[in-house]
């Protein structure tokens, strides 16, 4: 049986504690998912199998796990390929935050780590982030939660599980600037600051990247089309290799100085490329522009 037979829709939402996790277990049963929180991995199958068999009831069941069931990593990695030996090809979702971030979370709630014993938080965190580590590896979605507010943390899983799991690669092409930070994120960065700054030319220096103007500018530059047409062909290597192996997230990061011209015109135009190919669905996000 799989999944298109099935009816059925599986996701795994695991990940550090304090990441988020509970967060994203309430935003799957606003969307509708049939939520179980810390089911022992031995009873996931059967549960996913009930739901299979509940003709038409149940559609999408997500399963909420962390380390406090036993053998952890180990019981829920097997059930992982056991489902997807059956067809129905689970999306793992992995919630992680940085150290500091997770610190300060445990702090606000005055709770211990699961995994401190009489430790401090730190080492809890530490042994932790070891022992989930194969399992962030083979997550399907990767969010890292440090920057996210609960609004933005619920914005980003309604995207992703708001709907019926799609066959193609969810493809998001990302413009920013460089002095505002690095995407945390970003599955792929791409440094575009090889080309001349229409910043430095004033008629040029108030519009942006979605502007005619710029747009022309930016892509008549020695190496831009070279450049497009390098990564264009790069991504349809990788976005295949994401649909054989079942990954069916990327986001692209194409970086500039501020995020208002260079990377906005060639993100744009990467992205109506990529949208042309089979398989992929594009959607493009521009996180500096309007910052200046």
């Amino acid at each position: 049986m799989n999944a298109e037979k099935s009816g059925i829709e599986v996701a795994v939402v695991t990940g550090l504690s304090g990441a988020g996790r509970s967060t994203a277990a309430k935003c799957l049963e606003d969307l509708g998912w049939f939520v179980v929180d810390n089911l022992p991995p031995e009873l996931i199958a059967t549960m996913v199998e009930l739901g299979a068999q509940a003709r038409g009831a149940i559609t999408r069941v997500a399963v909420v796990m962390d380390v406090r069931s036993r053998a952890f990593t180990e019981d829920l990695a097997a059930i992982i390929k056991d489902l997807d030996a059956r067809g129905y090809k689970p999306r793992v979702l992995f919630l992680e935050a940085t150290d500091a971030v997770l610190i300060r979370r445990f702090e606000a709630v005055r709770r211990g780590h699961p995994m401190q014993g009489d430790g401090r938080l730190q080492d809890g965190i530490e042994a932790e982030r070891i022992l989930l580590t194969p399992l962030k590896q083979e997550a399907d979605l990767v969010l890292d939660t440090s920057a996210l507010s609960i609004h933005q943390l619920r914005a980003k899983i309604e995207d992703s599980f708001g709907t019926e799991a799609a066959t193609r690669t969810r493809v998001t092409v990302l413009s920013f600037g460089y002095k505002y930070g690095l995407p945390m994120d970003a599955d792929l960065v791409m440094d575009v600051r090889f080309l001349p700054n229409p910043f430095w030319i004033p008629e040029l220096r108030e519009q942006t990247g979605l502007d005619g103007e710029v747009r022309n500018y930016v892509l008549s530059q020695e190496g831009a089309d070279e450049f497009l047409d390098r990564y264009h062909e790069l991504l349809r290597l990788i976005g295949a290799g994401y649909r054989r192996e079942g990954k069916r997230y990327l986001t692209l990061a194409i970086g500039c100085t501020g995020g208002k011209h260079r990377s906005v015109a060639l993100s744009e135009e990467l992205a109506g490329r990529l949208a042309s190919e089979d398989g992929m669905a594009v959607k493009v996000v521009h996180r500096d522009l309007g910052r200046e």
